[in-house]
């Protein structure tokens, strides 16, 4: 089974849902995305503004902690020998080199060639001094301890205004997405109507010329009519399959559940007579391993398993091929000698209109159906493919489920 994907409209609300949340995951995250990078530049902007005013006040601070120096200077001898002090600020003096002479800061200068910095959480500013030369010092730095209620306030702006803006924009979203939603929704409920009612009309024709086929004498028919006849039968069968598809997938959640000990051997020959005109067009063949085997589900469910499973056996295997089926109590496979799927499309077989082969029919619904029975009754599938050699579908059952 050579996995050719061939997607379509999803008629369930859970997929519009899906694809609502999906879209509204990405158009929030990219809103997200923007809005912290705006905030980074809001914070980057009241950054330098808190620098242009640390600046100008800084600088003022030199300018005086200059003149201390220069009177220190002058005066020193012999009446002090203390370095002028400021309780509002720290400063340091550094010679011509950038060796230190004096300091009262708490951090080391890192940069003589910018008038403002910050250092942990402390602010640097730089002065040059002119030649004079006071105290031996051509660096004044003045150092002073960041307040960071600047910081807190952007913060507290930024997630202030951008949580507001991010819900805005979200509810923005989820109401452009439903004005564009809108026409495909009315496309799929229209469509979903019209299978509807396809459905409901195909079942009385297609049950006329099977009973008909069957009712037919074929011993007074010539070879040619007899192959006419066959080639009826396998296109009504093949119409009745997609019927019971359609039906199930369409009106099954109008319909209760009855549980109930079904005969899975019995059941599998049943089916295996039902699809042998199909399987004799292409030239393939049964072969059968099964042990006596019941489970407690819905007949009508468990039939739409095996046809699917067997259909798709048929559809996908090749001219002459063969498939085999093997029923234990534990578990039931069905095994073809088809062309085998590719491994990185082994997950996608069960999703709604994927089909196998774009030159083969049918809406690839199938094994979708299969899997949500498998699922609503907590089955285990599991799908074993090489190509170009066939691939093995094995759904095992639970205890408790099971005969014993």
């Amino acid at each position: 089974m050579l996995v050719s994907k061939s997607k379509g409209i999803n008629l369930h609300r859970n997929s519009e849902c899906r694809s609502l949340l999906r879209f509204l995951i990405l158009y929030i995250t990219l809103v997200t995305l923007l809005l912290l990078l705006l905030g980074m530049l809001h914070y980057k902007s009241q950054e330098e503004l808190m620098f242009s005013k640390k600046r100008a006040l800084l600088s003022k601070y030199a300018d005086e902690q200059y003149k201390a120096i220069k009177k220190f200077h002058n005066d020193q001898y012999p009446q002090s020998v203390t370095y002028p002090r400021n309780a509002k600020f720290r400063s340091a003096i550094h010679d011509l080199s950038g060796e230190k002479i004096f300091s009262l800061m708490k951090h080391k200068p890192k940069h003589f060639g910018r008038d403002i910095y910050r250092i942990e959480e402390t602010i640097h500013f730089l002065k040059p001094l002119d030649d004079n030369y006071y105290l031996g010092a051509k660096y004044l730095f003045i150092e002073v301890d960041e307040d960071f209620l600047w910081r807190d306030n952007v913060i507290k702006d930024i997630i202030i205004y951008g949580t507001l803006t991010l819900f805005v924009l979200a509810i923005f979203g989820f109401f452009f997405v439903g004005v564009f939603l809108r026409p495909m929704r009315d496309s799929i409920t229209l469509l979903d109507d019209f299978i509807k009612d396809t459905t409901h009309e195909l079942n009385t024709p297609i049950s006329a010329i099977l009973a008909n086929i069957e009712m037919m004498d074929k011993s007074t028919m010539g070879e040619k009519n007899e192959k006419k006849l066959v080639r009826i039968n396998i296109a009504a069968k093949t119409v009745s399959h997609l019927y019971q598809d359609l039906t199930y997938l369409t009106l099954s959640h109008n319909r209760k559940s009855k549980d109930e000990w079904v005969d899975l051997k019995q059941l599998i020959q049943d089916r295996v007579e039902y699809f042998a005109i199909l399987a004799g067009s292409k030239k393939i063949t049964f072969t059968l391993d099964l042990k006596d085997s019941a489970l407690f589900i819905d007949s009508i469910k468990i039939a739409r398993v095996l046809d699917n499973l067997i259909s798709n056996a048929i559809k996908y295997n090749k001219r002459y091929g063969t498939i085999s089926i093997v029923l234990r109590k534990q578990y039931l496979s069905v095994q073809d000698t088809g062309i085998g799927i590719e491994a990185k499309e082994v997950n996608d077989i069960f999703e709604r209109y994927t089909r196998f082969n774009a030159s083969e029919g049918g809406f690839g619904i199938g094994l979708n159906i299969v899997k949500s029975i498998i699922t609503e009754y907590d089955l285990h599938i599991s799908v074993k493919s090489v190509l170009n050699q066939g691939t093995i579908i094995r759904v095992d059952f639970l205890k408790g489920t099971i005969d014993a």
